[in-house]
């Protein structure tokens, strides 16, 4: 009797290299560069693709007794076939010096080749999925289908000829670079070289600050749902789907976004974006796991009809019917209105933009990094972005959404020590502030639109105004608060110039002179400094509206210096 401790034959590598699908045309078993054996498509196999359904070879209960483990695979081991047997021990087994020392090869492979099989944990072996390897942006998803009761692998983007068919090991396509590599090196004994792995730092960077971003909206929606409106924990979903959808990524991941999704606006009777939200699960389940999976199935029967949801009517906050769906919305509005986004403030007024960019620069105004220095075309010494505050959602690492003084709407990235935290409070950055960025740097990302990277946090800061406002500050200081000749001052109130000494000055923010307690009152009433004088306190404030950026010789970072000539 052949005993499952027995070696493989001589001849295992020549036996496997043979097609292993079904009808021979979808892939086969190639020898791929670094990493052994692996699945090749050898067509064309579009998105969506059920790349294979595979029953388990063995399994193993995931309670079952260390002791017992052998006796248990003995048994399912006696009724596998030879050629099977062949298979089984010719996969990698990543405890092969354990053998050395007493261990056991076909516990090593199956240990080194199980995947989860069915609700509970359970583990099982393929003989066909075992092949496929691991890369960090894996071209291709597996699950298991109870309906079925097989391993489905499905193609999650089009798959070339050629190309190897990779799926990404366990939570890793959601883990840092440096995360994974340490994952893998201890897990799975190996050090992966994959594109992703092997991208220019820069790259590898901004991608982990996506997954990291997507990480913390995950931790905030779990653990903060309870306690918070609807309409936040509908930001951090609506968050992480733009994230998902800049990595260009169609995964798992991001159809539980949608799934939650509706159970969230479902729970709280909105029945249109309900069914909207469960239509898109239901699609990209389809991709990633097939038509007959119960996933897929769960949410097709739920956009038929979303009132059967068993949380529905636990709320009527968002009530709506399940067919007041305003499909003749263009494709951009039609999202603003699903994920429920705030009207957005309109872009600031021609008039309002200060006519000397020396002032402020607007993101189109902004230098690459290879654009600055003494043989570059780009000749200023320092100046300042100011962008107003869009959404106040606030995860490490932060961006910032912000709209500039000519209405672009962009973000500011940090790639600062600490990643945005407490280098900008969040009562520092809610809706509507402004902040100014001294010397800002235009960037071009691989995962998203161009933007600005910020590397150092003293060179940022937020002002509870908006930007009309300071852009409206910035005419009246350089009209009222700076000296004119002789040291002379224009009145705020009625505009005539005299002598400082002459004046009386504004106790409380120390910017505005008056020639009189009159004409104070007008300054204070009629044009608006009760309103504006607590946050002209602030220093940087003030010499943020009077200095002349391109003037500046000395290094700039916050707290500003005191501009030249100021107030």
């Amino acid at each position: 009797m052949t005993t499952f401790l027995e070696k493989a034959p001589e001849n295992t590598t020549e036996s496997l290299s043979e097609p292993c699908s079904a009808d021979g045309t979808m892939y086969a078993l190639q020898d791929i560069p670094g990493k052994g054996k692996g699945l090749v498509a050898t067509r064309e196999i579009p998105k969506g693709t059920r790349i294979l359904a595979e029953q388990p070879l063995m399994t193993l209960p995931v309670k079952a007794p260390h002791a017992k483990i052998p006796e248990l695979l003995a048994r399912q081991w006696e009724t596998v076939n030879v050629d099977q047997r062949t298979a089984f021990l010719s996969l990698h087994n990543k405890f092969a010096d354990g053998i050395k020392k007493g261990g056991s090869q076909f516990i090593g492979i199956f240990s080194s080749n199980c995947r989860e099989f069915g609700p509970g944990g359970s583990k099982a072996v393929y003989l066909e999925a075992s092949r496929i390897n691991h890369d960090c942006e894996g071209n291709a998803e597996e699950e298991w289908n109870s309906n079925i009761k097989r391993l489905t692998v499905h193609a999650i983007r089009d798959i070339h000829v050629g190309e190897e068919i990779t799926i990404c090991y366990g939570a890793g396509y959601h883990d840092t670079q440096a995360s994974m590599q340490k994952n893998f090196e201890k897990e799975h004994h190996f050090v992966c070289a994959c594109h992703t792995c092997t991208l220019p730092a820069e790259q590898r960077e901004e991608r982990d600050r996506k997954l990291l971003q997507i990480s913390s909206l995950r931790w905030y929606y779990t653990n903060t749902t309870y306690k918070c409106r609807p309409i936040r924990s509908l930001q951090y979903l609506d968050s992480q789907a733009r994230i998902y959808s800049e990595l260009n990524r169609q995964d798992l991941g991001f159809a539980l976004v949608f799934e939650l999704a509706a159970d969230l606006v479902i729970s709280h009777g909105d029945l249109a974006r309900g069914r909207i939200f469960a239509q898109k699960a239901e699609s990209m389940y389809k991709i990633l796991l097939g038509s007959d999976n119960p996933m897929t199935i769960k949410f097709a029967d739920m956009a038929r009809d979303p009132s059967r949801h068993d949380r529905y009517g636990l709320s009527i906050y968002w009530g709506t019917f399940s067919d007041d769906i305003p499909y003749e919305l263009e494709p951009h509005d039609f999202e603003e209105w699903l994920w429920r986004r705030d009207k957005q403030p309109m872009a600031p007024a021609k008039a309002l933009i200060p006519p000397k960019q020396s002032f402020f620069s607007a993101f189109v105004d902004l230098p690459y990094k290879g654009d600055i220095g003494t043989n570059s075309s780009f000749k200023k010494h320092h100046w300042c972005f100011l962008g107003q505050i869009m959404e106040p959602l606030l995860i490490v690492p932060l961006d910032l959404h912000v709209m500039d003084v000519r209405g672009k709407k962009l973000r500011v990235h940090f790639y600062t020590d600490k990643r945005g935290e407490d280098e900008l409070p969040p009562k520092e950055a809610q809706l509507g502030h402004t902040v100014a960025v001294l010397d800002a740097i235009k960037h071009d990302f691989e995962f998203g639109p161009p933007g600005i990277r910020l590397q150092d946090a003293r060179m940022i800061k937020s002002f509870p105004l908006p930007l009309t406002k300071i852009l409206e500050l910035v005419n009246e200081f350089r009209q009222f608060s700076k000296p004119q000749h002789n040291d002379c001052r224009n009145c705020h109130g009625c505009g005539n110039s005299a002598a400082a000494a002459s004046m009386k000055r504004c106790s409380g923010c120390l910017s505005f002179w008056y020639c009189s307690k009159d004409c104070q009152m007008v300054g204070w009433v009629t044009k608006g400094h009760k309103a504006s004088c607590k946050f002209l306190k602030d220093p940087d404030l003030r010499s943020l509206l009077l200095t002349e950026w391109d003037g500046v010789q000395d290094s700039v970072s916050f707290p500003l210096k005191v501009a030249t000539g100021s107030c």
